[in-house]
């Protein structure tokens, strides 16, 4: 009971934290307070301030309140840098967990991403990213077939797809990011560690190749307290078109 308590404690926490309710820089409840709210001992509490402070969301100091830590790492979304180029840039240490890899039918949204026929063998990785061990973001990409075959040989846990890609003669030209916010499903909150439709931030992301061609789509969602994005850009993109625009509602 003691154990389901404090996951309990910290899940509410977190999602405080997630949420902005708790800030960057806020002092959290004390010991004292949050042993009243949900009437148990200091040791469910301290239990729980230490699975925070593990996941880097918290720091704690003997005979002072905890506080809500600022774990945000900035990209830009004008240029494009491999997640593991980026984290190490930023002195971070990055990491991979493959949830999977397998050959699937492209949908319609990989179809028109990828300028493929519905249903169309593509193949499709599912993957977490991680900054000094805290879940940061995750990944969903879809491949076409011949490029994306070449991963099922690679070492998916370490390293950059990106590279090793590029290596292999597959290298990006150009790559469109489209950015907007959507309720964390059931896989986004069980990986990202986050609560079910809670609001993430969703990148999504299409590489072509020289020759102008689609060969990778990605639908990345990433934790808000963790990673925020930057723009920096005179307001236009090459072709003279807005770099901002409206969504199309149906």
């Amino acid at each position: 009971m003691a154990d389901i308590l404090y996951r309990q404690i910290a899940d509410d926490l977190r999602s405080q934290i997630i949420s902005g309710r708790l800030a960057p820089g806020d002092d959290l409840p004390s010991e004292s307070e949050l042993g009243q709210r949900w009437s148990t001992s200091r040791g469910p509490i301290r239990n729980a301030l230490a699975l925070l402070r593990a996941e880097g969301l918290v720091e704690t100091r003997k005979g002072r309140p905890g506080r809500v830590r600022s774990q945000q790492a900035g990209q830009a979304v004008d240029m494009y840098v491999p997640f593991t180029t980026w984290a190490r840039g930023f002195g971070r240490t990055p990491g991979a967990h493959t949830e999977h890899l397998a050959l699937r039918r492209a949908d319609q949204r990989q179809s028109q991403a990828l300028g493929v026929e519905v249903d169309a063998i593509v193949v499709e990785l599912v993957r977490l990213r991680l900054l000094d061990g805290i879940p940061a973001m995750l990944e969903r990409t879809t491949f076409v077939e011949h490029v994306g075959r070449l991963l099922f040989a690679a070492d998916l846990e370490s390293g950059s797809i990106t590279e090793y890609l590029a290596e292999r003669g597959h290298r990006f030209a150009r790559v469109t990011h489209e950015i907007d916010a959507v309720a964390a499903d059931e896989l986004d909150a069980r990986l990202l560690r986050v609560p079910q439709d809670s609001p993430v931030l969703r990148l999504q992301r299409t590489s072509y190749d020289a020759q102008g061609a689609p060969f990778e789509f990605s639908d990345d969602r990433y934790r808000s307290d963790v990673v925020r994005f930057t723009v920096e850009a005179g307001g236009r993109q090459s072709d003279g078109s807005h770099l901002m625009q409206p969504a199309v509602r149906d």
